[in-house]
């Protein structure tokens, strides 16, 4: 959605009840264009049409309204990477995959709600909603990697489930963050975002250990074959995040 500066039609949603929006909106706009930092709480009332002091009617400060476009990215993300996951059908590496996918896909459709995330510096564990949401998001890497790590082949040495999350968590929004917001000052890759993201992740997974050939079968622990057998696995891990 576009908010033009006109006071009249501002206004106009003001009286409608629609000032919340309004701002929230406006904010958007200035972090797409100036980043999470870049602008005030009066130039987010000045882009939405209204007084200084109209935003204190739904924010306290500039910090509030920060966190509350935050939160409802958190919320568009999870729900993005749930879907993404569909509880690891057809198998845990196919559906790990497309979390990847979907984590850099976000943060290339949503620079704006991707700033406010996670560039704004706002403290998450001072708003018990945002930091909610924020775990709610993460805990779907956190089920992927549990899954994944069952895949190990037994007496595989590994990280706990928690640490291999924030592992690729990290590989992933390294990727995003560098290279798939489309920023100007990015440097020129020989590979899509994705590519670079599932090479370091196999790299990673195999580090460790782990088979990293996708079934034929399409079924994960149901016919691993016994240790020391060829491994006809899972495979080539997803193409991005957490």
């Amino acid at each position: 959605m576009s908010w033009r500066k006109e006071q009249g039609r501002a206004e106009r949603g003001y009286h409608h009840g629609n000032l919340k929006e309004a701002l929230l909106q406006a904010a958007l706009g200035l972090i797409a264009e100036k980043g999470a930092a870049g602008f005030t709480f009066a130039d987010a009332a000045r882009m939405a049409g209204v007084s200084p002091a109209a935003p204190y009617r739904h924010f306290r400060d500039r910090d509030e309204l920060l966190s509350s476009i935050a939160q409802r990215g958190f919320e568009q993300f999870e729900a993005l990477l749930t879907q993404a996951w569909d509880d690891g059908r057809p198998d845990t590496v196919t559906a790990f995959e497309r979390v990847g996918k979907a984590y850099l896909a976000f943060a290339r459709a949503e620079p704006a709600y991707y700033s406010a995330m996670f560039e704004s510096g706002l403290p998450v564990d001072l708003n018990p909603n945002l930091l909610a949401a924020s775990e709610r998001a993460f805990a779907v890497i956190r089920a992927a990697a549990e899954r994944l790590a069952a895949l190990a082949p037994p007496g595989t040495p590994r990280p706990p489930a928690l640490m291999m999350a924030l592992h690729i968590w990290s590989m992933s929004h390294g990727v995003a963050s560098l290279f798939a917001r489309g920023d100007a000052a990015r440097r020129k890759l020989p590979m899509s975002a994705e590519d670079l993201l599932e090479a370091e992740v196999l790299i990673y997974l195999r580090g460790l250990g782990f088979p990293t050939e996708r079934r034929a079968s399409g079924q994960d622990a149901a016919d691993k074959k016994p240790a020391g057998a060829p491994s006809g696995q899972p495979s080539g891990p997803w193409g991005t995040p957490k």
